[in-house]
């Protein structure tokens, strides 16, 4: 089989790079990572040579390219039928399905008011209106889910759907949001995962600055 390639943004800000390389590293599918770094105003040109968008991430697979990190997710769970990408049972991955396209589509008051940003010190903000409308509906979700699996991941065993969701988790703890007991148990769940450290890691060493994502 032809290999894997990724290309990703800064693991600092790029959350939508997290998502596929996280779902991909959590699941143990080997993967070559290519970082292109955004520091620049407009992102970085270079990604063009590659990214029919213009943007990350992007998966190189031979001649083949998938963007968007949930069109990658998917095409790499067909790849790799038994990796546990999505869950077996019919109806939970069909839950889990809806879940990851719910965190796709939504939530823009909270990716707006505080986007991603591993190396920020923790600390509130004054959060605009909408913010704590997503907070709660992101919790009712983690609650089903889990209540539903029995945990101690969204589906049982880690999913592409934690995966979707864990750019939330760094933010949920990076703007030390208020949340419950249950959510922080899981927030540490995922922060508990090697896939989880290795990005995080990396992350909190880079240099590079985007103003735009310093809130």
């Amino acid at each position: 089989m032809d290999k894997l390639t990724l290309y990703i943004g800064n693991k600092n800000y790029s959350s939508w790079s997290l998502r596929p390389w996280i779902a991909l590293e959590g699941c143990g599918i080997a993967f070559e990572e290519v970082l292109i770094p955004f520091d620049f105003a407009a992102g970085n040109p270079r990604i063009r040579e590659v990214s029919p968008t213009g943007r990350v991430p992007m998966l190189v697979h031979g001649d083949f390219k998938v963007w968007e990190s949930l069109a990658i997710i998917e095409y790499v769970a067909e790849l790799f039928p038994d990796a546990g990408l999505w869950p077996r049972d019919r109806r939970a991955r069909a839950l889990a399905r809806s879940f990851s396209m719910e965190m796709l589509s939504g939530f823009g008051a909270l990716r707006n008011a505080c986007p991603m940003n591993m190396r920020r010190p923790v600390g509130a903000l004054n959060l605009p209106e909408g913010v704590m409308e997503d907070v709660a509906r992101i919790e009712a979700i983690w609650r089903e889910a889990r209540a539903r699996s029995g945990g101690p991941f969204l589906f049982g065993a880690f999913s592409a759907a934690d995966a979707m969701f864990a750019p939330v988790v760094s933010r949920f703890e990076r703007y030390d949001i208020a949340v419950s007991a249950d959510t922080r148990d899981y927030m540490a769940v995922m922060k508990a995962l090697p896939a989880w450290k290795t990005w995080e890691a990396a992350a909190l060493k880079e240099t590079w600055v985007v103003p735009v994502d310093e809130a």
